[in-house]
């Protein structure tokens, strides 16, 4: 099988880690006080809070949040704050109340990645991509020279082979710091080239697809709509090697001891209650916990289809949102407000992943997550996507 990754050069702060990491933007979405608390943390110092637009103010003053990005990144490459790596990977360790988890920087080559319904490809989106999701970020990143992962990509190594050969290794500590809002602890040591590309090629697997995209499934999907708006301008020399064409993520082992599959909640806003929860208890078996329903369901793909399903028929008739939840406890404490109903859905089996995409089967939108909200990924390191 072709390679499909590639060894980036990879952008760092000098220093102030602390402030500088953010937890992805697809997180605490209904939780306008967490990105509060955030933005006081930071203040004025150097952060990827400025090169990201939060989904809680989508919608509200877009433009212009957009246009700052753009100036913030342009500000920050010509500033003496970021250094840019020789080629290399990162080797990170992040430490979460479910355990070490380890992985890999490195960059994807979206030319090998699809998220389209019953296409195999190498790289596969692991859920339904929303299309109508996707705007604002193309936006973003159509504006922007620089780019920050917080997606996460699965590979196959039952036996660890991978990570305890890095382990053996000695590697220059790049960074080694607690994240902000209690989202644990982060080590990363850098892996250059002549190791990186041995590493990359064992972790391509046989099988169909290759890699799966596990969290960050929508800014992926972003990365590859936005490549093929350039590519479109592009000679076939300038596309093998354009910048645009690749996206930075971490690799995780889907055996990895430390990851832990958590179902993502539905919050169902600005509705009648009782209403709703007569309505699904109607078509399904389900127990009510106060402003809490909890379908009794297999954990399964068709188990979430099919509560979807039930919560959108709804909300078309009687009108409301769904927002999607990370954590039982935040569920339950935002189904509190006014209009709201939480329903709680169960985990999936990690053995099931894989055999569930081949031939380019989705599992349904946000229907896993990798770790609870505060153990999604922080973005942290950096790489240049634009000739500009």
């Amino acid at each position: 099988m072709k390679n499909c990754l590639r060894i980036p050069r990879i952008l760092l702060p000098r220093e102030g880690f602390e402030k500088w990491a953010v937890i992805a933007c697809d997180q605490f979405t209904s939780d306008r006080e967490y990105w509060k608390r955030v933005e006081r943390y930071v203040g004025d110092a150097p952060s990827t809070l400025n090169f990201i637009l939060p989904e809680v103010y989508l919608g509200e003053n877009d433009e212009e949040r957009i246009a700052a990005i753009r100036e913030n990144m342009y500000a920050a490459l010509e500033s003496d704050g970021l250094v840019k790596y020789n080629r290399g990977v990162i080797f990170t360790e992040r430490t979460t109340r479910e355990g070490v988890r380890r992985g890999i920087v490195a960059a994807l080559d979206l030319e090998a990645y699809s998220c389209e319904p019953g296409v195999s490809a190498p790289i596969r989106s692991s859920e339904e991509v929303l299309k109508d999701r996707l705007p604002p970020r193309v936006a973003v990143r159509r504006a922007s020279p620089l780019e920050f992962p917080h997606a996460l990509v699965f590979y196959r190594d039952k036996k660890e082979k991978i990570v305890k050969g890095l382990l053996r290794e000695e590697l220059e500590k790049l960074y080694d710091f607690d994240l902000m809002e209690g989202g644990g602890h982060v080590t990363g040591w850098f892996v250059p080239e002549y190791i990186a590309a041995d590493v990359l090629q064992s972790m391509h697997a046989k099988g169909d697809p290759a890699f799966a995209v596990a969290d960050g499934n929508h800014s992926v999907a972003a990365a590859k709509a936005h490549w093929e708006e350039v590519k479109a301008g592009l000679t076939e020399a300038e596309i093998r090697n354009h910048p645009a064409r690749f996206m930075l993520a971490e690799f995780v082992n889907l055996f990895d001891p430390a990851v832990v599959f958590h179902p993502i909640h539905r919050l169902v806003k600005e509705v009648d209650r009782d209403a709703l929860c007569d309505f699904v208890t109607r078509n399904i078996r389900c127990k009510r916990e106060g402003n809490l329903l909890c379908p009794a369901l297999p954990a399964s793909a068709e188990s979430i289809r099919k509560v979807d399903a039930l919560l959108e028929q709804f909300v078309r008739a009687n009108g409301g949102s769904i927002d999607y939840i990370h954590g039982r406890r935040s569920l339950t404490r935002l189904a509190e407000e006014e209009g709201c109903v939480g329903v709680v859905l169960s985990p999936l089996e990690k053995d099931d992943f894989f055999p569930y995409l081949k031939g380019g089967a989705n599992f349904p939108k946000k229907a896993f997550s990798v770790g609870d909200g505060k153990s999604k990924r922080y973005y942290l390191e950096g790489r240049e996507i634009s000739y500009d």
